[in-house]
């Protein structure tokens, strides 16, 4: 006897054993209990998106508004950038002209001009009515001299001169600011422990360089130390840096924590293209919301500020001067958020999506067959086109949110211009799909009877 045979094996000629056949209350139990499981976890998703989702759309503005600061103080040229249309500014310029008008005029003692004339024709036995006349004209006088220094400050000010002083003092004040904050080493303006010291080596230099070329040898033996003076020491200024170095995290990171926010919520939700466009959807509202906060912020600017010390026009002019990169961020975003809802409701099922999806479809097939009767043909790449769709779509999308993410400070044009080369590139990519003839197989049948 085999000791590997067994009477129910079928070597030996037993029954197969019956198989484990689930009842009908078993299969039963078993798909409620699937359903279940399948239902907690979509719910889990659900909640885990939602979370996400509100953390995104909680740090969206803060995030513009970090990056914003962040990049006007640490760089130096985009401060410039920031306050250079200041200079030429009418609002700017007419309170700067009657500031400085105002000055010069209180600093000459017309009085006492009228007051030494009027002495000298006493003095000279003048007629007491040109005496009298000598002292009725302070008024005139002060008018006269208030009239020339307008006219010679507003030349001044309007001219192309002041802008470029008015940058360049901005670059420098800024650039050693930075230095100082950064705990940078270049520039003259540079901090040492909880001192600010003013390195004069080049000035040192200068004078040493001149006093030589003058004839005085001996200045070449002025020595190379104290080339630092120290301005003032402050306990502050370690707060100060430790606060310029949390400004440059959370404007870097800030930002790049927001997006993979974002795209996790997205990722994580069950149904990814509804959950992009509620993404969109709300981070277009909140950047709507910015946009009111920053108007709520002017209003309350200006009734802060006393038209005495500057005029509505001129703070108008100045806070809108300074936040209209902000503004400028912000309305991207949102043209930017609009686009990316409207891209997602167009993939869906809904039915102004279908026929906008149709019509588009109609379009350049129609195109495509004009173009074969002309006699061009795509041949094989038309047909690569056509089996890779989905494929070249997703690449010429990605493509545009890439050269975005790289524009340097993108605005509402540029997203503009991007977005219509890749619609261009999308109709272009679909014409040439249905420009492509037939296959073999294909034009065969036409062929046969």
């Amino acid at each position: 006897m085999n000791p590997a045979s067994s009477p129910d094996s079928p070597d030996s000629g037993g029954a197969a054993p019956p198989k484990d056949v689930m009842t009908a209350e078993e299969r039963a139990e078993y798909e409620r209990l699937r359903r279940h499981a399948a239902l907690r976890q979509r719910r889990v998703r659900q909640v885990g998106a939602s979370v996400l989702l509100l953390l995104t759309l909680l740090l969206a503005p803060l995030a513009v508004v970090a990056a914003w600061v962040q990049d006007t103080v640490s760089d130096t040229d985009r401060y410039v950038q920031t306050v250079a249309p200041l200079a030429s500014e009418p609002a700017v310029q007419d309170a700067v002209i009657n500031r400085l008008t105002d000055r010069v005029v209180d600093n000459v003692d017309v009085a006492a001009v009228t007051d030494s004339l009027t002495k000298a024709l006493q003095d000279a036995g003048a007629p007491p009515r040109v005496v009298e006349g000598a002292e009725s004209l302070e008024a005139p006088l002060r008018n006269a001299v208030r009239t020339v220094v307008d006219r010679t400050v507003t030349r001044v000010i309007t001219s192309d001169t002041f802008q470029q002083v008015w940058e360049g003092a901005n670059r420098r004040s800024h650039a050693a600011v930075v230095n100082m904050l950064t705990g940078d080493r270049k520039g003259a303006l540079r901090a040492e422990g909880d001192t600010v010291q003013l390195d004069v080596g080049e000035v040192v230099d200068q004078v040493r360089e001149r006093l030589v070329d003058a004839g005085f040898e001996k200045a070449a033996a002025i020595p190379d130390t104290d080339r630092t003076i120290t301005l003032f020491e402050t306990e502050e200024l370690g707060k100060a840096q430790d606060t310029m170095r949390l400004l440059d995290v959370l404007g870097t990171w800030l930002p790049v924590l927001t997006v993979v926010l974002a795209v996790l919520a997205v990722w994580t939700a069950p149904a990814h293209r509804v959950m992009l466009m509620i993404t969109a959807t709300g981070a277009g509202v909140m950047m709507v919301v910015l946009l009111v906060a920053l108007a709520v912020v002017r209003r309350v600017y200006l009734d802060s500020v006393p038209p005495a010390a500057l005029p509505t026009d001129a703070a108008a002019a100045i806070y809108d001067t300074f936040v209209r990169f902000l503004r400028d961020s912000t309305r991207t975003l949102l043209v930017v958020a609009v686009i990316t809802a409207l891209v997602a409701y167009l993939y869906g099922p809904g039915r102004p999506a279908r026929a906008v999806r149709t019509a588009a479809d109609r379009g350049t097939t129609a195109a495509g067959r004009g173009l074969r009767r002309a006699g061009v043909r795509t041949g094989s790449t038309g047909r690569w086109l056509t089996n890779h769709r989905a494929w070249t779509t997703g690449g010429v999308i990605a493509a545009g949110a890439l050269a975005l993410v790289l524009w340097n400070h993108p605005t509402v044009g540029a997203v503009a211009l991007i977005l219509g080369i890749a619609l261009a590139v999308l109709i272009v990519v679909a014409i040439l799909a249905a420009a492509a003839g037939p296959t073999v197989g294909h034009e065969d049948r036409a062929a046969a009877p």
